[in-house]
């Protein structure tokens, strides 16, 4: 019994890193692939409303708000775009970074169950991030107190000195992921990724049924999400340390697909995900002493606190939507492609278009 644990224990181990491998393999491939179109796109903001959409779609197409951001941040400091077009951008790319999670979730497709609750876990964040976006945007354009509180910050905060740091996530995974990059091309590493994502997926879930009767599921819901506040907490530093939103909730995706996680576990963990993945902006913005680059980190640590301030106490709702969602998908998997192609490329897509 105790060798079949430990047996269990290095598969686990074992998958989890293919898991983390897989997701950087597909970042790095959609980043090679998107990047010039997402350059482009940022580029032909011409408004705060475009600018919304952009962001949304940029980040959909490179799977990652930190080269959206990163882009953004270069070009307010080069003057060719305006910090009240680029706070929208902003708001877009936290939207549009969640679409990874969403991905992941697919992996338990074949099992209705497990599809249900990982696909509900994936949806809470994109929920809480489109209703804090259509709350927070049209208060911002009216009001602009985001970028007012911003700036005030990035000025207060300018000189100060930060520091930078290397994800030990990306020490182990980087290296292979760019190895297979460089040596299959950015499509054919897509196809491989998705491969191994999925075969991953099918290892962790069954390692996870294993341990569900274990001490692991007694130390997760004693310690890490022992209640909404250990678990936030756990979302933020791990993300931080991570340097990667995307990569932190979608490794809570098998967790709530076994069932060793609730959804209302995993809300407070994803609020806290969010508030991590600005950490790294701001402290090399710190660095570089780039007033800019400061507002605009700033803004993206603010916009998630006022929709964690709003969305947190109303919680019933993104996870109530969640649920709905996950449960029209579960009975129909249409309903889950659909809203990824409708919510993140086909209704920016037309905006960015039809805009003047």
């Amino acid at each position: 019994m105790r060798q079949n644990r430990t047996i269990r224990l290095i598969v686990l181990v074992l998958s989890i890193y293919c898991f983390l491998l897989s997701i950087d393999i597909m970042g790095g491939a959609f980043k090679l692939l998107g990047e010039g179109f997402s350059l482009k796109l940022i580029q032909m903001t011409s408004s705060p409303y475009v600018g919304l959409v952009v962001g949304i779609l940029s980040t959909s197409v490179v799977q990652s708000s930190s080269a959206t951001t990163s882009v953004v941040v270069c070009l307010v400091g080069g003057g060719s775009l305006t910090i009240s077009n680029a706070i929208p951008i902003v708001m877009g790319a936290n939207v549009g970074t969640t679409v990874t999670n969403i991905f992941v979730s697919f992996g338990h497709v074949s099992r209705k169950e497990e599809f249900k609750r990982a696909f509900a876990g994936a949806t809470v964040h994109d929920i809480f991030n489109l209703s804090a976006m259509f709350v927070l945007f049209p208060l911002e354009m009216r009001f602009h107190f985001i970028e007012k509180m911003a700036s005030f910050m990035a000025e207060a905060f300018n000189d100060m000195g930060g520091l930078t740091f290397v994800s030990p996530l990306k020490l182990i995974t980087t290296p292979v992921s760019s190895g297979i990059l460089t040596l299959v091309g950015p499509k054919v590493g897509i196809i491989a990724a998705l491969v191994l994502l999925f075969a991953a997926l099918r290892y962790i879930v069954s390692s996870m049924r294993f341990f569900t009767l274990d001490r692991f599921q007694v130390f997760l819901d004693r310690y890490l999400f022992k209640n909404d506040a250990s678990s936030f907490v756990v979302g933020a530093v791990t993300t931080s340390i991570v340097q990667s939103s995307s990569v932190t909730t979608s490794l809570i995706v098998p967790l709530l697909g076994s069932g060793l996680l609730s959804l209302e576990q995993v809300y407070p963990y994803t609020l806290g995900a969010n508030v991590g993945t600005t950490a790294t902006a701001i402290l090399a913005s710190l660095v570089t002493n780039q007033v800019a680059g400061l507002t605009i980190a700033f803004s993206h640590l603010l916009f998630n606190i006022f929709g964690i301030a709003i969305f947190y106490p109303l919680k019933r709702f993104p996870i109530s939507c969640a649920r709905w969602l996950a449960g029209l998908a579960a009975e129909k998997k249409i309903v889950a492609i659909l809203f990824v192609v409708i919510t993140f490329y086909v209704i920016p897509i037309l905006l960015v278009f039809i805009s003047p």
